[in-house]
């Protein structure tokens, strides 16, 4: 068996930015809501400058969580900071953008159906719009319109979409669609690197010095922490979104990707409220419904472009040609493609018996979303594309 080692360190990279993300995304999760839970406690029942409490039972056992206005009188000698799970997050992540998308920059990410492109010009365009969305989004906060967190999300979210149509632009919708999860995790991993843990350490540093801490360190952490837990859903969306081609693959990709990206923050924010005890509200879940619907309509647009091109009859003879000239560099039982040492996701489509086990699933990537070849690399025609959905709406024929 031969060992192919960028498939060794594609795996181990996406395991542990898989696991990383999980216990990054808990922890937010956990400390915003229970931000949000805390109750005043009672008169005479909390230690001074307690300002809010929680009681919670998990796993068997009780728990009660108090909240400081600024901090205890003595800090304890250890203190819990979380920090690791979201660097680790960002640098595996990041480790997966360069191995597979900058190093196959040519398969991955260059369209020369969009834009002319070598893998080294895509490269530094990608990772310019990294940097780009960063010092947007800081200076943003930063500025006035940080004093208003649904104006900064507003101004936020219209740079995604203006990154997103010109990402989708210039690279194949996949590699288009990762790049702007990967602006918005780095702007929540800087939130955490840059913002919230100086600030602690400020906050601390001025209380073992025997000083009044500055307030507005910890408003900024707090605002930045709620920042990340409401851009945790569209991020975890682009995460899976390569596994559904009617996502990247529909007319107007980035539009799915914008609608589904407002969708995830609207149930954060049903979360929420639900954590402050408020009524949801029919408002959020209409707007969730429509934005399903909107995506619905819109996904399925390019499915319904894929007319036949004749009434006679076809056999595997017919689309055979097609398959090879556009399917077997990749998957064959020996990729002749130099980015694929076996056929990926283990289908082979070397055979009538090996295309007709997957007929639905060439559908959906060849005809209806056109995500496959990679960046069109092959040059696969409209008209190849209605010959071979055809053949597989009668039946694939022998």
């Amino acid at each position: 068996m031969h060992f192919d080692l960028t498939e060794w360190l594609n795996l181990a990279f996406r395991w542990l930015h898989l696991t990383a993300g999980i216990a990054w995304i808990g922890g937010s999760f956990h400390f915003v809501g229970l931000d949000l839970r805390l109750k005043k406690p009672k008169p005479g029942t909390a230690p001074e400058g307690v300002t809010g409490e929680d009681w919670a039972v998990h796993g068997g056992g009780f728990y009660h969580s108090q909240k400081y206005q600024t901090a205890p009188e003595a800090l304890p000698e250890e203190l819990h900071w979380t920090k690791w799970e979201s660097y680790f997050t960002w640098l595996s992540g990041f480790s997966l953008l360069v191995l597979v998308y900058y190093v196959g920059a040519r398969n991955f990410l260059v369209d020369p159906a969009k834009a002319s492109l070598s893998g080294e010009d895509a490269t530094i365009i990608g990772m310019s719009a990294l940097i780009m969305g960063w010092f947007f989004y800081h200076l943003a906060c930063k500025s006035a319109l940080g004093r208003d967190n649904r104006v900064l999300g507003a101004v936020w979210f219209a740079f995604l979409l203006g990154m997103a149509i010109f990402l989708d632009a210039i690279f194949n919708s996949r590699g288009a669609y990762l790049h702007i999860g990967a602006i918005v995790g780095s702007a929540m991993v800087g939130n955490v690197f840059f913002v919230i843990i100086p600030n602690q350490r400020k906050v601390v540093a001025a209380l073992k010095a025997g000083e009044e801490p500055d307030p507005r360190l910890g408003q900024e952490a707090k605002q930045r922490s709620l920042h990340n837990n409401y851009m945790t859903l569209p991020v975890l969306f682009i995460m899976i979104s390569h596994h559904y081609p009617m996502t990247y693959g529909a007319e107007r990709p980035w539009l799915v990707l914008a609608l589904l990206g407002v969708t995830g923050v609207a149930v954060r924010h049903v979360f929420n409220l639900r954590h402050l005890g408020r009524p949801t509200g029919g408002a959020i879940a209409l707007a969730v419904a429509l934005a399903l619907v909107s995506v619905t309509y819109v996904s399925v647009e390019k499915a319904g472009a894929a007319k036949p091109v004749s009434d006679t009859k076809l056999t595997y003879g017919d689309v055979e040609p097609i398959l090879a000239k556009h399917c077997l560099g990749c998957h064959a039982e020996h990729p002749t493609n130099e980015a694929f040492s076996a056929p990926p996701l283990g289908v082979e489509l070397n055979s009538y018996g090996h295309v007709h086990a997957v007929t639905d699933r060439i559908r959906r990537v060849a005809v209806d979303s056109q995500t496959m070849p990679l960046g069109n690399a092959t040059g696969m025609t409209d008209e190849e594309r209605r010959k071979l959905g055809e053949w597989i709406a009668q039946g694939a024929p022998q």
